[in-house]
């Protein structure tokens, strides 16, 4: 009972994401589980961003540049060896020669981010506010002209075909699982608690004898490897990569989920991504045109971003720490929750 008390903020969020994949394979809509498929995935790129931003206070905008490196690493091992003598050439023989089974390959992928992670991070750690911030904006840009001109491993800025499109909503929601128990183990050790220490007074932290520089460090790695993995299952749910779906846009809507639900705890990740693509699915729907009394009316294309852009400005004056703040579900009984994350300072 106590490891199940202990346990419950994330197995609660692992069973409401269970519940809705339930219920559209019920409702049996094609184009709703393609939206909670694509949300699954959001969530995992989320809560890996989560890991990091969430406890070390550094507001990052490179993650997006691991879910590219884990997305073409992926495509490097599951592409049949045929296709990849063509748009690969420049791959080395045990990837140019073989096909890897996708379980591996996503491993595989989301420890090459880790890595990617781990020598940028030996750097990027190091710098504290604003320039970290800045830095890892460069991190991005670095990745995106490095993909987009390496012809011989991602064809430049064409796209990468041929990739496996396994990623269901079962998948999308056991690696969702997956995401979100990685980043609860994380929150509760006593690594992410050293962190979050130091997130809220750094000089303190340091006087008691934390090496901030290797906590940060650790955090950043490990949100990497999450965020690797999104980016696999983005590209073997389209089957397709491009660069350039790997770069401000899903950069600002990641950031977007995490702002809107909260980026000091766990369930503010989860639920933000659920407010976010609610908004954005329903006045995409919107422009697509609706039957209102025998007549079809659609909104101008680019409400959609509007909407999305008044509603954040709704909660961060409303909520400046989010719709969730610092809270996570609490223990059902008698009301007594496990304690969340202190908030940022």
């Amino acid at each position: 009972m106590r490891a199940l008390r202990w346990a419950w903020p994330a197995l609660s969020l692992v069973l409401i994401l269970g519940f809705t994949v339930l219920a559209g394979l019920a409702i049996g809509d094609t184009g709703l589980n393609r939206t909670i498929t694509e949300g699954l995935i959001m969530a995992v790129a989320v809560v890996g961003i989560y890991i990091f931003i969430g406890n070390s206070g550094i507001l990052s905008f490179g993650h997006t540049a691991f879910m590219a490196v884990g997305a073409y690493a992926s495509a490097w091992a599951t592409c049949c060896p045929a296709l990849k003598k063509f748009t690969m050439n420049g791959l080395p023989p045990f990837l140019l020669d073989n096909t890897y089974d996708v379980f591996t390959a996503a491993l595989g992928a989301g420890l090459l981010a880790a890595l990617f992670a781990a020598i940028t991070g030996l750097i990027l750690m190091r710098l504290n506010g604003v320039a970290a911030t800045i830095a890892t904006l460069a991190l991005l840009f670095i990745v995106h002209v490095t993909y987009s001109n390496w012809e011989s491993l991602t064809r430049g800025k064409g796209s990468l075909v041929g990739l496996p499109t396994y990623v269901e909503p079962w998948v999308a929601l056991s690696w969702a699982a997956a995401a979100i128990a990685i980043a609860w183990i994380y929150q509760r050790s006593r690594f992410g608690l050293v962190l979050r220490a130091s997130r809220e007074n750094e000089v303190a932290a340091r006087a008691c004898g934390t090496n901030v520089y290797l906590q940060r460090l650790i955090a950043f790695v490990l949100s990497a490897f999450v965020t690797g993995i999104a980016g696999v299952l983005h590209a073997h749910y389209l089957g397709t990569i491009q660069i350039d779906n790997y770069f401000l846009n899903i950069t600002l809507m990641t950031l977007a989920m995490l702002v809107v639900g909260g980026r000091n705890s766990l369930a503010g990740a989860v639920a933000g991504v659920a407010v976010v693509t609610i908004v954005v699915e329903v006045f995409r729907q919107l422009e697509n045109g609706v039957a209102v009394g025998g007549l079809e009316v659609a909104l101008p294309n680019g409400v959609q971003q509007l909407a999305l852009a008044g509603v954040m400005l709704l909660i961060l004056t409303l909520r400046p720490a989010g719709l969730l703040g610092r809270w996570e579900v609490p223990w059902p009984a008698r009301g007594r929750g496990t304690p969340a994350a202190p908030a940022a300072g």
